[in-house]
């Protein structure tokens, strides 16, 4: 029997030229294109995502590319960290600064929505008090609900009928699952941000020169 086939690995980058200068925007687009090419040498996929251009044409501020095959992950560390890319300045002929810093991160992209089924909450009839309490607790018409996967739970004993108040418990989990999805969402857009600040000058991960 053969062997199944493995689900190509898919790996975000971020690229990111900072706060820095205009030169910074433009090592970031060398290196995007050095990075380009060694991924295809690599029989390796990639996809520019976003990009945000630079005030220059043909330059950018941040990238954001995807990369895909056997041995993405790798090669997407061998890229992460400080690059520098050691040329002068196309802009500046009096200045000597020959080093521009690119900051290159992974990130999650699309964070995965988490799949409501009917078929993962368990349900309890209980017993609670309250208003009517008497009522309930005799029929124990109150419900428990568990989402096994996210172990988030509910109770609800609003109705004095139990096909009720369990309608109104799947209501309340799938509202409670699509909120911490739209949460979890919003915290990965917040860290990929936060890239653009992590630019550490000096002491680079990998220099790239023309």
């Amino acid at each position: 029997m053969s062997a199944q086939a493995r689900p190509a690995v898919s790996v975000h980058l971020l690229l990111s030229a900072g706060r820095g200068p205009q030169e910074c925007a433009w090592a970031l687009a060398r290196l995007l294109r050095r990075l380009e090419t060694d991924a295809t040498r690599r029989n390796l996929e990639t996809h520019r995502a976003e990009t945000v251009p630079g005030d220059r044409p043909g330059t950018y501020r941040s990238v954001l590319i995807r990369m895909s095959g056997a041995g993405a992950e790798a090669f997407a560390a061998s890229w992460t960290g400080t690059l520098c890319w050691q040329a002068p300045s196309p802009y500046r002929a009096g200045t000597g600064r020959k080093n521009w810093y690119v900051i290159a991160r992974p990130c999650e992209v699309g964070t995965p929505r988490t799949t409501f089924a009917e078929a993962d909450v368990d349900i309890v009839a209980c017993r609670t008090g309250g208003p009517g309490g008497q009522h309930r607790n005799k029929a124990s018409t109150a419900v428990r609900a568990t989402h096994r996967p996210s172990g988030i739970v509910v109770v609800v004993d609003t109705e004095r009928r139990f096909s009720l108040n369990r309608g109104i418990a799947m209501r309340l989990l799938r509202q409670r699952i699509e909120h911490g999805d739209e949460e979890a969402g919003r915290a990965a857009v917040t860290a990929r941000w936060r890239i653009h600040d992590e630019l550490v000058r000096g002491t680079p991960t990998r220099v790239e020169r023309p």
